[in-house]
């Protein structure tokens, strides 16, 4: 026997499961009918109430679903009215549960409890949501789609997230500042000393290179990837550790030789952390100076070439830049190129690479008289190619073809774009320095602050600024009394 609701006046539950609260009002109808459907009223599920639907619940547009107790249903949830509290929702279907609220709705807590046929024991979350308490998984998965965030802020949690039942797509967690080693519940523990405010999303389970999962050609990384944010840049090594299930294995089928990798973001290019080391445990620790995007493969299926060590200096006129790997697995050369702005790279010359070897090799190239170029830095980068022409950038480099100013900033690249910034600061002076982005309209829209600078030039990765919409702004750069300001573009 199932029941259709339709209410048309505000009604609300005191105690007990609705079945009993709403008595004079239940429709028995036959069993084809499994949606409970609020038209223009007022539902309240009270604290200690419980509202089982077996079946779909519609919140129509005008209506109000307001659930501080228990709401629980085996079909979808769709809400285009208002739907608020800070109470649980069970999901409990035997196939795939989507939940359709307005993007940027919270819910209390959230119970997957799906128990229907691998593949389709999700739930799934179009839009943006946010869960203020804990998700639970007992049976089941919940799915966002791909450019959806399913969101826990902080004090928020996950439990029971294990093989076979996971959270696939976008999950943030965010936890505000503190000091030593935090499990953000999802797989990457840090250490958050001195990093204010830390916002990991971990993008998983979406079996899309450069999005879920780091590419090299036809070599590929696990289907997980960890970007981390933090409210302050690190001083110095942060240590880290990535764990994931089964589910996310990519079809890498041995991890005890496993190798740590971090990008700008997951669309690369990917620098090794370290050298191999056992995860066969799916459990992998390292450290990192810069924070950004990270993941892991194993030594069958590199990222890129192992690139261990990349540097460019000053030579009188030229630059001589030199850079080591420590493994190569099909690399056919390496291009140089240099830029001017750094936007705009123009390739310098090549050098052969060594095909595929497992021992260390060391590079260096030559660029001659860098007056020509007319500018007082320039950006360099290498372009590895594998002998199939696939191509992996690595970091750039800079150098000052003058002698290196008091106190300057530069920003590249400029316009910028997903990848966020990179700052290059010469200073003669060693202390905090501060970093204020302003709109068109002289509004503060970004900020960052490094508590140790030290003296001469630093180089420092930004990759919050991709957050800022498209538009022209203006980044003002403190440190020792001195400041400077730089003009950006946002694409």
């Amino acid at each position: 026997m199932k029941y259709f609701f339709s209410l048309a006046t505000g009604l609300a539950c005191t105690a007990g499961v609705w079945s009993t609260c709403l008595l004079a009002s239940l429709l028995v109808l036959p069993a084809t009918a499994q949606t409970l459907t609020n038209n223009g009223g007022t539902l309240t599920v009270q604290s200690g109430a419980v509202l089982c639907v077996s079946g779909s619940v519609q919140n129509a547009a005008g209506s109000t679903l307001q659930n501080n107790g228990t709401l629980e249903l085996s079909g979808d949830l769709t809400s285009a009215g208002t739907f608020s509290g800070t109470g649980l929702l069970r999901a409990t279907g035997t196939q795939d549960q989507t939940l359709t609220l307005p993007a940027g709705t919270s819910l209390g807590s959230l119970t997957v409890a799906n128990t229907g046929a691998s593949g389709q024991n999700r739930v799934l979350l179009p839009n943006d949501v946010t869960v203020t308490g804990t998700i639970t998984l007992t049976a089941g998965n919940v799915r966002t789609a791909s450019t959806a965030v399913l969101s826990l802020p902080d004090g928020a949690t996950l439990v029971g997230e294990t093989a076979g039942r996971v959270v696939q797509g976008n999950l943030r967690v965010v936890r505000a500042s503190g000091s030593g080693n935090l499990d953000f519940g999802h797989g990457l523990t840090l250490d958050r000393t001195g990093l204010g405010q830390v916002t990991v999303t971990r993008t998983a389970g979406l079996q899309t290179a450069g999005v879920s999962y780091g590419q090299n050609g036809s070599y590929q990384g696990i289907d997980a990837v960890w970007q981390v944010q933090s409210e302050v840049g690190p001083t110095g090594a942060v240590p880290l550790t990535l764990q994931w299930t089964s589910d996310f294995d990519n079809g890498l089928t041995s991890f005890s030789q496993a190798q740590l990798w971090r990008a700008a973001t997951a669309a690369g290019p990917w620098t090794a952390l370290a050298t191999g080391a056992d995860a066969s445990s799916r459990s992998l620790a390292g450290s990192t100076s810069s924070l950004g995007a990270f993941t892991v493969s194993n030594v069958a299926n590199p990222l890129p070439v192992e690139l261990v060590a990349f540097t460019v200096e000053r030579r009188g006129g030229d630059a001589l830049l030199r850079w080591t790997t420590a493994q190569e697995k099909n690399n056919a050369r390496f291009e140089v190129e240099v830029s001017p702005d750094g936007r705009a790279f123009q390739r310098l010359g090549a050098v052969a690479g060594q095909g595929t070897s497992s021992t260390r090799h060391e590079y260096q190239f030559t660029d001659a008289n860098l007056s020509r170029y007319g500018v007082t830095q320039l950006y360099y980068r290498l372009r590895q190619i594998d002998l199939n022409g696939t191509a992996t950038l690595s970091l750039v480099r800079t150098v000052q073809v003058a002698g290196a100013a008091r106190f300057a900033a530069q920003a590249w690249p400029n316009p910028f774009g997903a990848a966020g910034l990179q700052l290059t600061l010469q200073t003669g002076n060693a202390g905090a320095a501060e970093f204020i982005v302003y709109d068109a309209l002289g509004r503060a829209v970004l900020g960052r602050q490094v508590a140790a600078l030290p003296a001469g030039s630093t180089s420092l990765a930004w990759p919050a600024a991709a957050q800022l919409p498209p538009g022209v702004y203006y980044l003002w750069v403190q440190q020792a009394g001195q400041q400077t300001r730089l003009k950006l573009v946002r694409e």
